[in-house]
């Protein structure tokens, strides 16, 4: 490497950090806005709703109230919305996992986040009540929002933000360089016994 080209593949490196530290300033910016608004969304009391709600631990139970006792509309509004809750856990927290399982995390992290709302819902919050349904939905809105468009913004941040190291240039073989294959053979001659001279080996 010339002395030329050290300068620029340093300061490629300090663009590269700057950027990294730029985008993932910019996503916990976004994850903290994105829990505010959570916490207001599914954490504020309803008095009007608390002789409605029921808690639901039976998977496609509201789903199929929905449909049946909703209007389209009304269903579209309710299923819809919790889907829509579910995309910023799939457009922001890629950012942060490693990419081995990625997608598994983050489905799982959602899951679990998703369901610690719905049971302080229901202990805590007059008018709310635990359904594994909206747990389903958040979801499936996270993965939708991963498979839309997070995972392509993800993948880009990372090929963009990895430095390439020192340790992903090829090694040539030893045996290839000219100038350590006489050497070789004099050693090879070297570790030969007189014996073995002798007998024309």
């Amino acid at each position: 490497m010339t002395t030329e080209a050290k300068p620029r593949t340093r300061q490629g490196t300090w663009v590269r950090v700057l950027v990294r530290g730029a985008v993932l300033a910019v996503v916990l910016l976004g994850l903290v806005v994105f829990s505010v608004l959570l916490a207001k969304v599914t954490l504020t009391p309803s008095p009007a709703s608390e002789d409605l709600v029921t808690s639901n631990l039976r998977p496609g139970r509201s789903l199929r109230q929905y449909a049946e006792d909703y209007t389209f509309l009304a269903a579209c509004k309710q299923a819809g919305g919790n889907l829509l809750l579910g995309v910023p856990f799939g457009l922001l927290l890629p950012f942060f996992g490693p990419r081995r399982l990625r997608m598994i995390r983050m489905t799982l992290l959602t899951a679990v986040v998703m369901a610690v709302v719905e049971l302080i819902q229901g202990a805590l919050v007059s008018g709310r009540a635990f359904d594994i349904d909206d747990v389903i939905l958040n979801t499936a809105g996270a993965l939708l929002g991963y498979f839309v468009l997070g995972r392509r913004i993800s993948h880009r941040y990372y090929t963009y933000a990895d430095v390439p190291g020192a340790s992903e240039r090829p090694e040539e073989p030893e045996a290839a360089d000219p100038k350590h294959a006489p050497a070789k053979t004099a050693r090879t001659k070297a570790a030969r016994s007189p014996l073995d001279r002798f007998r024309g080996r």
